[in-house]
Order: C-alpha cells, then sequence, then structure tokens
C-alpha cells in the first residue's frame, strides 16, 4: 500500500492540501499541518495526487511501502 510523506521542514502548512483532501489532511489552530490517514487507497488517490501536484514547496510525496 502506498503511503503519504510530508517533508515538514518544507511544508509551509498553506491548506491547499487540506482544500483537496481533506480526508488526509488537515491544518491545525496552530497552523501546522497534520497528516489525518497516510494511507493512499483507490478511493482518495486522486485527491491525494492532485494535493502533491498541487504544494508549491513539493513537500507530498506518496512513497510504496
Amino acid at each position: 500500500m502506498a503511503k503519504i510523506v510530508v517533508d515538514f521542514d518544507l511544508c509551509e502548512s498553506n491548506a491547499l492540501c487540506e482544500a483537496l483532501a481533506p480526508q488526509n489532511f488537515q491544518v491545525d489552530d496552530d497552523d501546522f499541518l497534520q497528516i489525518l490517514d497516510e494511507n493512499v487507497t483507490d478511493e482518495n488517490r486522486d485527491a491525494v495526487m492532485q494535493a502533491v501536484a498541487a504544494c508549491p514547496k513539493s513537500a507530498i510525496s506518496v512513497v510504496d511501502d
């Protein structure tokens, strides 16, 4: 199964990923990105890949485990 990986040193918590894949990402009250669900499934793959592509800092990737 594929998993979401975030490089938090690059992440600016701009919430584009949350807007595209809210089931996987959330920016908390302190403006830090949280991964709600790291698993990439058939059901969420399109949304996750859109979030990966939209990240302006290229901080999100998907890796096979």
